[in-house]
């Protein structure tokens, strides 16, 4: 992780490591229910708890819960983690998560009501989950920038763990959180979370060495995973329950050219990219079955939408094809024409940078498309960034996807709730693209892309208040051909890369979930039936 404070975070490593500190009111459980963890009861509708319009929710406080510094935890915390959130200056991630809030009251030390300015169908957003649900300590981080600044590597939280010691882009050390309100938990007295080196690397140090106890994300190549376990091996590889999709991104705006200092600002057009046909090219020149066969196996099929996890919001409109003859002959129509061994219109050359994080399976796929693409006409130039800073949130990291300094960058989409309205921010501009990242919000806008589409931005808002379960599924089908049709995005492989864990680890009690990151469940997590 490259720091721990959650709503300013957009790399799912620096989540990971806050979800040991910090709660959201929710949980999402493997089945993409949600269950209760800071609230006595899910609201809903029956309970009393949710409007049936949709344009309130009370939450009742667990009783008894403290920070780890022995602070209560009170509705007073819910009411300024929203409106922390909200406040610009904070350039939260989450920011258009907590939009359609109008007002929290305090209703009393353990109730808080929320308002929303509209019929919100995504009113539990905000409050459930370990991408967007995470509750602030007011009395913390009320006191300004400064305390915030020191919020990022030691934060308060309620729970389970604390940060004993940190250093950025390595490793996080925990320990318990004395004020931790369920008894005798968590199992574990220290966990150390380390990051750097790759996938292989982490696996090994799982499966084949016992070093480490738990591996995140093995993004390995099946042949090379299945050989490094054995019937003596101390760790073996877990399934995931994924709906990941690793995706190559085009950028719409001019990565080589400065606006006010400011590259690949939102004024500006890619030299390329900004032409359909060239991304309809790249996005017909690439063989997906040789990389979801070759790199991750196991079933892994090539990706045709964005938009997962539930059969009522996936669409059924979109397909795709390995077919060079025809990228070819797309490029050719639109006017790129070989001169020499690269296309070029108008003086401008299809000459492509192409970035992704450090990891033998994503330099293997750089390598397939890098061929795929030549083959058709384009330059590629391959870069790879160390994870640690690829999907590093800092505003001063340009080597990040949040600046997106590149011509394609590539990298898995997570969605973070069964119903995925913050994930699809990533497309929304907003009003005057205040949703594009760029320096006026320390390019924490979740648009990394800068690509504007009025009817996607329409068909956004639209679902944001359309309580209609129908209708609001065909909102999220609107929005995924939007992406796919327009070739916003290449999507490549739906991944569920496995997890490796220690023999020793009670399997059943970590509890993967596909809208929840590894460690929610943590405080549970404990040995196998005689083991000590």
């Amino acid at each position: 992780p490259t720091l721990l404070s959650p709503h300013v975070a957009t790399g799912v490593k620096d989540f990971l490591g806050a979800v040991l500190v910090l709660e959201p009111l929710m949980h999402y459980l493997p089945d993409s229910t949600m269950i209760p963890n800071l609230v006595t009861e899910v609201p809903t509708v029956e309970n009393g708890l949710l409007a049936e319009d949709l344009t309130s929710v009370t939450l009742r406080l667990l009783p008894g819960v403290t920070w780890s510094d022995g602070e209560p935890f009170t509705a007073e915390d819910v009411r300024f983690t929203v409106e922390w959130v909200q406040n610009p200056e904070n350039a939260s991630v989450n920011v258009n998560t907590f939009e359609p809030i109008e007002s929290v009251e305090v209703v009393d030390e353990l109730t808080a009501k929320v308002t929303f300015k509209q019929p919100n169908p995504f009113w539990f957003d905000p409050f459930t989950g370990t991408s967007t649900g995470f509750v602030y300590p007011k009395h913390v981080l009320e006191a300004g920038p400064e305390a915030h600044e020191a919020f990022l590597s030691s934060p308060v939280g309620t729970g389970p763990y604390v940060v004993e010691s940190f250093t950025p882009n390595d490793q996080v050390t925990y320990v318990i959180n004395e004020n931790y309100r369920e008894p005798n938990k968590p199992f574990f007295a220290r966990v150390n979370l380390k990051g750097g080196g790759d996938a292989a690397a982490a696996a090994r140090a799982v499966i084949q060495t016992g070093e480490y106890h738990f591996a995140w994300n093995l993004q390995v190549e099946p042949d090379v995973l299945a050989s490094m376990e054995g019937d003596d091996t101390p760790g073996v590889a877990i399934p995931y329950p994924g709906v990941n999709v690793e995706r190559i991104n085009f950028n719409f705006a001019d990565p080589w050219t400065e606006v006010d200092g400011e590259r690949a600002h939102i004024s500006t057009k890619h030299p390329f990219f900004s032409d359909d046909a060239v991304r309809e090219a790249v996005y017909t020149a690439i063989d997906r079955q040789l990389i979801a066969d070759s790199f991750y196996g196991g079933g892994q099929q090539p990706a045709t939408n964005i938009v997962l996890g539930d059969p009522a919001i996936e669409s059924p409109n979109t397909s795709w094809e390995y077919n060079p003859e025809r990228a070819a002959q797309l490029l050719e129509d639109a006017g790129w024409v070989m001169n020499g061994e690269v296309r070029a219109k108008d003086g401008v050359e299809l000459r492509v940078v192409y970035a992704t994080s450090v990891n033998a399976v994503r330099q293997k796929t750089q390598a397939v498309v890098k061929a795929n693409l030549e083959q058709i006409g384009f330059a590629v130039q391959l870069e790879q960034i160390d994870a640690g800073i690829y999907f590093d949130g800092s505003p001063g990291t340009e080597q990040n996807i949040n600046h997106f300094y590149w011509d394609m960058n590539m990298f898995q989409s997570v969605p973070n709730s069964p119903r995925p309205i913050s994930f699809m921010e990533q497309w929304y501009a907003g009003p005057n693209n205040e949703n594009v990242a760029q320096a006026a919000n320390d390019w924490n806008g979740q648009n990394q892309q800068r690509w504007v589409n009025p009817d996607y931005d329409a068909a956004f808002e639209a679902a944001r208040t359309e309580t209609d379960a129908e209708r609001l599924a065909e909102l999220f089908i609107e929005m995924n051909d939007l992406v796919i049709n327009n070739h916003v995005i290449v999507p490549l492989v739906v991944v569920g890369s496995p997890r490796g864990m220690s023999r020793r680890l009670r399997e059943e009690n970590i509890a993967l979930a596909p809208f929840s990151y590894d460690y929610w469940n943590i405080a549970n997590w404990n040995w196998a039936d005689g083991v000590s």
